[in-house]
């Protein structure tokens, strides 16, 4: 909403452009129709192009196309060649495995010419989970039909138990993903991989939201290291949680302001970046 304002009183300045930089792009989780909810991520940029913003600067959206939502330029830059410097720098031998989100995994796999393992399923819930209403609304029972309407049942999707496809034994894995949140389905898939010999377990992710208990669930589960880059503030978080490690990306958005600032192309920031990216 502060960006709104603030923007919006740049337009009415005479403001000839006004770029926003936004290196987490909040609602891009909800940028498809899931059971006839809204898409709010769709919401957000016709609000941000009313408001009078001619360009944003971003960094990882969650679905790519979510740039199609924009009636303008968008710059989606990627954390990932920092990320990989960091895999190169600090994680040692014996030569890891990258798993965990199959096309971004298998990207930094290729880069790093490392082993690539997936990890399918997901964690299984819990009645509290189902009881906190996030399944709802409930079943209707004697629900009225037309006598003459007879709909196919289609039925409901499960998946299984988390899985590990490939051999981790004695190597250090690595999970791949664009946001970290809630933590449950990492350490469920850390427990998974400590049970098939995994020597280190690191969690990468470009946006670190670790939200409410995510700190101490680290701390007491098998990861050995979750590293994520400062697009969101975690100061708190990594006071809670030594096992937080943070890289920076501040050097590729200052170095994109420059480059809009003066007329210059942009292509240089996306030089070997492929969609997978």
């Amino acid at each position: 909403m502060e960006l709104l304002i603030m923007a919006y009183a740049l337009k009415t300045s005479c403001a000839r452009n006004i770029i926003g930089v936004i290196p987490y792009f909040p609602y891009s989780k909800q940028s498809k129709m899931r059971k006839r909810g809204s898409i709010v991520c769709k919401l957000l940029a016709s609000m941000l192009a009313k408001a009078g913003l001619t360009h944003i600067i971003t960094m990882d959206l969650h679905q790519k196309e979510i740039q199609g939502f924009f009636s303008f330029p968008v710059d989606n830059l990627r954390a990932s060649p920092f990320l990989i410097q960091y895999i190169q720098e600090e994680v040692s031998q014996p030569l890891p495995d990258v798993l965990w989100s199959s096309c971004r995994a298998q990207s930094y796999a290729e880069r790093l010419r490392l082993g690539l393992a997936v990890i399918h399923g997901e964690a299984q819930c819990t009645e509290q989970d189902m009881d906190d209403g996030r399944h709802s609304p409930p079943m209707v029972k004697n629900a009225t039909v037309h006598p003459g309407l007879e709909l196919p049942l289609m039925m409901a999707k499960e998946k299984p138990p988390i899985t590990v496809v490939g051999d981790v034994g004695g190597r250090i894995a690595i999970i791949v993903d664009d946001i970290i949140d809630d933590v449950e389905s990492f350490v469920a898939a850390a427990e998974i991989l400590k049970e098939r010999g995994a020597y280190k377990i690191f969690v990468m992710a470009t946006h670190g939201l670790l939200s409410a208990d995510a700190p101490r669930l680290i701390e007491e589960s098998s990861i050995d290291e979750v590293v994520v880059t400062n697009t969101v503030p975690h100061e708190v978080q990594k006071l809670q949680c030594p096992k937080i490690k943070t890289v920076d990306i501040s050097l590729i958005l200052s170095e994109a302001i420059r480059r809009i600032h003066n007329g210059e192309s942009m292509a240089y920031l996306f030089r070997n970046i492929t969609v997978d990216d």
